[in-house]
C-alpha cells in the first residue's frame, strides 16, 4: 500500500498527484481496461480533484477508462449533477473528457445485473457470528465484466451498517443487486447501529469482503479521508489494505468524544442529504450521546420526503426499534430487509415487550415533511420555522448539544456502553 495522511494537516493537489503517480506506477495499469467506482453526491469528497488527477494519470497508459457511480439503492444522478460532482463546467465533459464514459448504477434492473456466486449458509453463519444462517445470492452490475480492473475511489467515514464505510463497500452495496444488500443491512440492524458504528472490523465488513472476493477481475482502491472539504489522507492498494489505512485515520478525525450525554440534540442536515433516507445519518451519528429518554431533532427544512426510492414502503411499516420487527417478522416478510433495517436505525435502540414498544430516545423531524406523515411513520414533528439554532448554541452544560453540520462526524461518550458492546 502507498498512502499519506495526518489528522493535523491537509494534502495539497501536488501531493495527491504524487501519491497517485507512485501508486499507479507500482501497480502497472498499462494496457488495461479500468472502471473507476465513485460515490454519488451524498458523500463529502474532493471528487473534482480525484477525477481530474486519476483521468490525467491513467489516460496515457490504459486501454480504456470509464466511471460508474456507486449508487447502492439511491436514485440515479442527472447529467448536471454528475458534472457538478466532478467539478466540470457545462460542455467540458464532451470537449475535454469525451474519451471517458460515466454510468449510473441501476440496482433494481435485472437486465443490468449478473450473478457472480453465492455465500453459503455455513459461511454466513460463521461471518455473522451465528446471527444469521442462510444462503445469499450475490449479483453485481454486469458492466464490470467489460473491464480488467475495478478501481474504487471514495471516502471513508464511520458508518451505521458496516462500521466504517469505504473499500469494498463501494462494490457491495454500491454496484450490487438487492439480495446481498438486504442481507447485510439486516445483519447490521441485528447488531444495532450504536454498537457497530465506528467499529473497524465487524461481521458486516466480513460479508462485504467475502462478496467482493467472488469478483473475477482485479480490484484496486484509492481510499480518501476527508475533513470538511479538504483531504486529510489518501491510501492506495487493495481494497482491504487501502480501506484499513483510511479507517485508521478516520477513527482519529471523524469521532468526537463527549464527557456526558445530552437530553436534547439539534442535528442539522447539510443540503447534500435530499431525503430522510440519507438525512437520517444525522440521527445515526448522534444517537450514542443522547441520554435515555432524550431527544434528537433533525433540522432540515430542505428535506420534503421520506425517501425517493423507498418512501411508500417506509410509510407502510413506519419507524420502529429492532425487536418490533424481530418478534413479529411474519408481518413484514414482504418488505425488503434493507428497508426494515433503515427503519430500526432511524428509530434507534429500544425494546418491544408484550406488544409495547419503548424506544430509548425520541427522534423528531423539523423538516419539510408534513406533520401528518411524520406521525404516520411513528416519528415526532416540529415546525422547522420554530427552530432558532442560536438558541441551542453554548448550552452543553445544560445537556443541550448543537451540531450545525451533522451526518459524517460520529459523537460518542468517553465512557460508552455501546462501544464496550462492540468490543465483546
Amino acid at each position: 500500500m502507498i498512502g499519506k495522511g495526518s489528522p493535523d494537516r491537509f494534502l495539497t493537489e501536488d501531493e495527491v498527484r504524487s501519491v497517485l503517480s507512485d501508486a499507479f506506477a507500482q501497480q502497472r495499469f498499462s494496457g488495461k481496461r479500468v472502471l473507476a467506482i465513485i460515490p454519488d453526491g451524498t458523500r463529502s469528497a474532493p471528487m473534482d480533484i480525484m477525477f481530474r488527477q486519476v483521468t490525467q494519470l491513467l489516460t496515457p497508459q490504459v486501454r480504456k477508462l470509464d466511471y460508474l457511480i456507486a449508487l447502492g439503492t439511491h436514485p440515479p444522478m442527472s447529467e448536471e449533477a454528475i458534472d457538478q460532482r466532478l467539478g466540470l463546467a457545462p460542455g467540458e465533459r464532451a470537449e475535454t473528457y469525451s474519451h471517458v464514459r460515466i454510468f449510473n448504477h441501476h440496482w433494481k434492473d435485472p437486465r443490468q445485473l449478473r450473478e457472480i456466486g453465492t455465500i453459503g449458509e455455513d459461511e454466513v453463519a460463521k461471518l455473522s457470528g451465528g446471527l444469521m444462517r442462510e444462503t445469499v445470492r450475490v449479483t453485481v452490475n454486469a458492466l464490470v465484466f467489460d473491464y480488467d480492473v475495478l478501481m474504487i475511489i471514495g471516502p471513508t467515514f464511520p458508518h451505521e451498517v458496516v462500521g466504517f464505510s469505504g473499500g469494498n463497500k463501494y462494490l457491495f452495496p454500491g454496484i450490487s443487486g438487492q439480495e446481498i444488500i438486504d442481507m447485510f443491512h439486516w445483519l447490521g440492524a441485528m447488531i444495532t447501529s450504536p454498537v457497530i458504528i465506528g467499529t473497524k472490523y465487524t461481521p458486516v465488513r466480513k460479508v462485504v469482503d467475502a462478496a467482493a472476493a467472488l469478483l473475477p477481475m482485479e480490484r484496486y482502491c484509492v481510499s480518501l479521508v476527508v475533513k470538511g472539504h479538504d483531504l486529510a489522507g489518501l491510501y492506495c492498494g487493495t481494497p482491504e489494505e487501502a480501506w484499513a489505512g483510511a479507517a485508521g485515520l478516520s477513527d482519529k478525525i471523524h469521532i468526537v468524544y463527549k464527557d456526558h450525554p445530552y437530553t436534547r440534540v439539534l442535528s442539522c442536515a447539510p443540503p447534500m442529504y435530499d431525503d430522510l433516507w440519507v438525512g437520517a445519518k444525522c440521527t445515526y451519528k448522534l444517537e450514542p450521546v443522547v441520554a435515555p429518554g432524550g431527544e434528537v431533532v433533525i433540522h432540515a427544512p430542505h428535506i420534503t420526503e421520506i425517501s425517493v426510492t423507498h418512501g411508500k414502503l417506509i410509510e407502510e411499516i413506519g419507524y420502529h426499534v429492532r425487536d418490533y420487527f424481530v418478534k413479529q417478522m411474519d408481518r413484514f416478510r414482504h418488505v425488503p430487509r434493507g428497508v426494515v433495517a433503515h427503519s430500526t436505525h432511524v428509530k434507534g435502540v429500544g425494546t418491544f415487550e408484550n406488544g409495547v414498544e419503548t424506544p430509548r430516545i425520541t427522534v423528531t423531524l423539523a423538516t419539510g415533511i408534513p406533520e401528518s406523515v411524520c406521525r404516520k411513520v411513528n416519528l415526532g414533528y416540529c415546525d422547522p420555522r420554530s427552530i432558532r439554532p442560536e438558541e441551542w448554541q453554548g448550552r452543553e452544560h445544560e445537556g443541550v448539544l448543537y451540531v450545525p453540520q451533522a451526518g459524517e462526524i460520529l459523537y460518542r461518550l468517553k465512557d460508552d456502553p455501546f462501544a464496550s458492546a462492540a468490543s465483546r
